[in-house]
């Protein structure tokens, strides 16, 4: 076998259709466009997204809401993830220390997990389920603003 004599496979390169080139051909006379209409006609096309007149969909579906430039985005911890990560206090000069957050996250304290020591814990935010758990724990809450 050499290059020369390399063949494509049998409809694997499929002639194109020439239309408008007599009745017999398959294809003549209208040449496939159909009887009348904007369609049949020369040189137009609809625009993307013309639905004949119709309001488009686009213009249909209502515009709701909106996202805040100014939204206050938090990094949730969980009770139990803080005991293991830092020993001792837990602010958030510490969870930054272990790579758990960047400097520039905010953090908010969830109640999942247990903490049974007493800890001290700084953060800029808290749940009611996280703050109950801390201070029966004999632990502190203190919220940055």
């Amino acid at each position: 076998m050499n290059l020369h004599s390399l063949k494509n496979n049998r409809g694997a390169k499929k002639r194109r259709m020439r239309v408008g080139r007599g009745e017999s051909s398959g294809k003549g006379r209208t040449a496939g466009k159909g009887n009348k209409g904007q369609m049949s006609r020369t040189g137009h096309k609809h625009r993307p997204l013309f639905e004949g007149g119709q309001m488009q969909l686009i213009r249909r579906i209502p515009k709701r809401g909106f996202t805040s430039p100014n939204r206050v985005e938090y990094v949730g911890l969980n009770v139990g993830e803080l005991v293991k990560l830092v020993p001792g206090d837990i602010t958030p000069e510490a969870l930054v220390a272990v790579g758990r957050v960047s400097a520039r996250d905010r953090i908010k304290v969830l109640g999942g997990g247990d903490i049974t020591e007493a800890r001290n814990v700084t953060a800029h935010g808290f749940s009611a389920t996280a703050r109950a758990k801390i201070e029966q724990a004999g632990g502190t809450c203190v919220v940055i603003s």
